[in-house]
């Protein structure tokens, strides 16, 4: 195959789609690019979203993954405000809202993840709000100049994020969480405490096992929340925050493999070899940890395309990479690495202190470290990842010892 010869189309101009489309022109790659999007901006980073844009602390134009005028200067046609309805494998071609047909030789999806919605009456009104676009975090930025309480379903992560920015805001925050803490599945009874702590220190009301019935309206727009055990609370808007499910349909429709998200291998190509996918989209086999993962982080879209590319491109090329993600609440800071599953570690060790919120925490199993979380602890987080990476069973106590650097526990 003589690379300028062909064309390689990428579905979603998301931050993963601008970094596969950089990934092959800096890897040599001179034949045709084509990228496209169902958005109207160019592709931009989304955890601004729920940090610092939403807070007002960055300007729009940082957000972007490239200056506009880079797509032309790199010869990517960009397709902005274009959807693609569908995929015929045998042509190898992409069918757009225009009417227009692409053919392709590769075809990478990176089509990400949507909010999953609350399916209760009352979820279309106006002032139910979800963050994932651009424009989403923009109007809730507005809600919070306009609004003396918001009631926040769901405490996972993005929830949190944006409960904190409402607070900073000096908006009354409701959290409404059905589970017994929020963050309970992710980081286990050690360690979620932590973050219902820092939520109620800066004055978020927490209901937990909370079971949303309706969202009730006046005038076609959300005017509180009515709970399973009949309360009623009132809001000015809100916000909703329940998980996402990987964005499917397209590659579903076109018969590849899909199990939460498209299965590709370790070099990111799907059931199709002409088809690979990455980020949020890609439920991709990761080699150290022998199984196939799906990961909704903003590391995952900026480094798997690499891989992608070079896989495209006829390189052999592995993604193995640590999982990694971070969070910023109030005056909280956290980096984490790795994989551990609720019913996959049965250990947590604690290096610093909790109460502080300045420490770090590894979740073990069988004495080896499987992730480790480190809170307003600075530079350790690549020690982390290799003591991930060698396997080394470490003594608990070493471990927890503060006095004990940590690139000294493992053997290599």
């Amino acid at each position: 195959m003589k690379l300028t010869q062909v064309t390689f189309v990428i579905v979603g101009a998301s931050l993963a789609g601008a970094k596969a489309a950089e990934a092959l022109r800096g890897n040599g790659f001179d034949g045709r690019i084509v990228l496209i999007g169902d958005e109207p901006d160019p592709p931009y980073e989304r955890p601004p979203l729920s940090k610092g844009y939403l807070q007002g602390k960055q300007d729009r134009e940082t957000i972007f993954v490239h200056p506009p005028q880079w797509y032309a200067e790199q010869d990517i046609e960009l397709l902005l405000d274009t959807t693609v309805t569908a995929i015929d494998r045998h042509q190898r071609t992409v069918a757009l809202s225009s009417g227009e047909r692409i053919g392709y030789d590769r075809l990478l999806l990176t089509t990400g993840a949507s909010p999953r919605r609350l399916p209760v009456p009352g979820a279309d009104l106006d002032g139910v709000l979800y963050l994932r676009r651009i424009g989403e975090s923009e109007r809730i930025h507005r809600t919070f100049e306009t609004s003396s309480h918001m009631v926040f379903v769901g405490g996972g992560w993005i929830g949190l994020e944006v409960a904190a920015a409402a607070r900073d805001a000096g908006v009354k925050v409701t959290v409404l969480e059905a589970d017994a803490l929020p963050l309970l599945r992710v980081l286990g009874p050690e360690i979620a405490p932590v973050f219902s702590d820092l939520h109620r220190e800066h004055g978020v009301h927490l209901r937990l096992g909370a079971q949303v019935t309706e969202i009730v309206g006046t005038g076609g727009k959300a005017a509180g929340v009515l709970l399973a055990d009949g309360t009623r609370i009132d809001a000015d808007a809100v916000v909703v925050g329940i998980g996402a499910t990987p964005n499917t349909q397209l590659p579903t429709d076109s018969g590849l493999q899909i199990d939460n998200g498209v299965v590709v291998d370790a070099s990111l190509r799907s059931s199709d070899p002409h088809i690979y996918a990455a980020g949020d989209v890609a439920n991709t086999y990761h080699r150290m940890l022998q199984r196939h993962i799906r990961v909704e982080h903003w590391a995952n879209a900026l480094h798997q395309p690499g891989t992608a590319a070079r896989s495209m491109m006829g390189e052999r090329a592995i993604y193995d990479r640590i999982p990694y993600f971070f969070t910023d609440q109030y005056d909280l800071g956290m980096e984490y690495a790795g994989y551990a599953e609720p019913s996959g570690y049965d250990d947590v060790v604690v290096r610093g202190d909790l109460s502080l919120r300045e420490f770090i925490a590894f979740w073990l199993a069988d004495g080896r470290v499987l992730a480790g979380m480190n809170v307003n602890i600075w530079d350790v987080n690549e020690t982390i990842q290799h003591m991930i990476h060698s396997g080394d069973r470490i003594d608990r106590a070493q471990l927890a010892d503060p006095d004990l650097p940590l690139d000294q526990l493992t053997s290599n």
